[in-house]
């Protein structure tokens, strides 16, 4: 029957894909627990993380600091620090962990059952950790600007409700 389909599909201009699905993940697979590559994945989203937050929290301060936009990076120095980071951590880390580097990509890909659940609640502990330190850094790093500046958080000026804000 399948051949059938693929001769038929062939005819019409479209080829058969030429590869197969994974089997989706085992909801809890113990298994993981005793091999070594589930602990250096875990390892690896943790300092992926790490290295994503410290180094874009300190850029958003780093330009927040300066009085001109000429002694700074400017928004758009910011954007390359995020996709920039973004594009060399999943690099780095696609394969040993999968690159999910962030809990929200991790739940999804729990959900579409690409990783198993005792995998994604780890991850997702190791991924929130390692925010925590790289926010850490910063702060300890950096003390007086991370204060003066909220952390690098965005704010609502003056004039616009939260909900304007929040549509924005």
């Amino acid at each position: 029957m399948a051949k059938e389909e693929g001769k038929e599909m062939e005819q019409q201009g479209f080829a058969p894909k030429d590869y197969t699905d994974p089997p989706p993940a085992s909801l809890i697979d113990s298994g993981e627990f005793r091999l070594w590559s589930f602990y250096r994945a875990l390892i690896a989203e943790f300092i992926a993380t790490l290295l994503f937050l410290y180094i874009t929290i300190a850029t958003v301060i780093g330009h927040s600091r300066t009085s001109t936009n000429c002694g700074s990076v400017g928004v758009l120095g910011i954007a390359w620090s995020f996709g920039g980071m973004i594009f060399v951590l999943v690099y780095c880390t696609a394969g040993i962990s999968g690159g999910h580097i962030n809990p929200a990509v991790t739940f999804g890909l729990f959900l579409a059952r690409k990783v198993s659940l005792p995998r994604a609640i780890l991850y997702m502990i190791a991924q929130c950790l390692g925010a925590i330190c790289g926010t850490g850094l910063v702060k300890a790093f950096q003390k007086s600007f991370y204060d003066q500046n909220g952390g690098g958080a965005n704010f609502v000026h003056p004039g616009y409700t939260k909900g304007v804000g929040l549509a924005a």
